[in-house]
């Protein structure tokens, strides 16, 4: 934040200049603005980096013909940043203004056009539009094909992407043969024990889990864990969520004793990493309380679910449905205990 905040100030202090010595509405201004904005969007303000990627644009408009290619980039950014405010029907439309521009100037395989692409299709993943936002994505990717080397590692994250989509429209073999691609360049381009390797490794886990292949979803976790333990140091807040993430599949095998292994490795990690009434350590709590559900060890899941209500109170608001869940579990437990009063209470 000190660095964004030096280069605020530089940027902030050229523009000063500019306008002791310019015209008011003179060209030169819009990169500072556009700089601005840049440092704001990245310091999360980004009603702030709104209002200088617009005053950059108004300048280009003002000093520039009708669709120069040079309106691209600030619809581009402006979009970006609706985009991170939530606004995505705003983002949509400054995207598909810049695409336009780049159309018009821009030869039709430049990448820039397939960056254009990606973020559309970020913007109808994110609002829910699988169809449109794969299709977005496979247009980037084609254009990717035609200016980049095979295995560029940039075709990784379109892969990636893509897969993320599938994913979410639960067609999970079209998001692991993406998964898989991703994976392939990125061991081509990385070292063995690159932190995105880990990340990789767990994304294909998450999927092979989903579609009930819990070995190579095991497998995948492990892996992902070996990854971090060599590139993070010791109880790095991802080991727990691969220890998490591993116990899960053990519980879906119905390995219990294994998963309840994993889990209390994540819990401790948790534990060193986190405030002591952090939500996550609640989950964990709630994680461990369901195998001992499962094993039929009624009181230590009734203890355990207790304490991550306890921590649920503290963390959440009132009515969030955590709390419900929390209350459900302990419900569940009461009931096969026969206290059928405490489970209706």
């Amino acid at each position: 934040m000190g660095e964004y905040s030096k280069a605020l100030s530089s940027y902030e202090r050229s523009l000063e200049i500019f306008k002791i010595a310019l015209p008011p509405n003179h060209p030169d201004f819009a990169q500072p603005y556009n700089n601005i904005g840049m440092v704001y969007d990245k310091m999360g303000e980004y009603s702030k980096a709104l209002s200088s990627y617009e005053r950059s644009l108004e300048i280009q408009k003002i000093a520039l013909p009708s669709n120069h290619p040079n309106w691209a980039g600030p619809y581009n950014n402006i979009g970006m940043v609706y985009d991170k405010m939530g606004e995505y029907s705003k983002a949509l439309s400054s995207l598909e203004i810049s695409l336009e521009n780049l159309k018009i100037a821009l030869p039709p395989n430049h990448p820039l056009l397939a960056t254009s692409y990606n973020n559309i299709g970020l913007v109808y993943y994110h609002m829910g539009e699988y169809s449109k936002a794969v299709s977005s994505y496979e247009r980037s990717l084609e254009i990717r094909k035609i200016a980049l080397p095979p295995n560029h590692p940039d075709f990784a994250q379109f892969y990636n992407n893509i897969a993320v989509v599938y994913d979410n429209m639960g067609k999970y073999s079209k998001a692991l043969s993406s998964l898989e691609r991703s994976l392939e360049i990125q061991k081509m381009a990385l070292p063995s024990n690159h932190p995105d390797l880990a990340a990789s490794y767990n994304n294909i886990a998450s999927v092979c889990d989903k579609m009930g292949e819990y070995s190579k979803a095991l497998s995948s976790y492990e892996r992902s864990l070996e990854i971090q333990k060599i590139a993070l140091p010791p109880n790095h807040p991802n080991w727990a969520s691969s220890y998490n993430n591993i116990a899960f599949v053990y519980s879906h095998m119905g390995e219990y004793s294994k998963a309840l292994s994993s889990y209390e490795k994540s819990l401790e990690i948790l534990k060193i990493a986190l405030p002591p009434n952090h939500p996550l350590l609640a989950t964990s709590y709630n994680n461990i309380g369901l195998v001992y559900y499962h094993m039929g060890e009624y009181s230590k899941a009734l203890s355990l679910y207790e304490r991550s209500l306890e921590i649920r109170k503290i963390a959440l608001p009132p009515n969030h449905p955590g709390l419900a869940t929390s209350c459900n579990s302990i419900g569940m437990v009461y009931y096969h205990m026969g206290e059928y009063s405490k489970a209706l209470s």
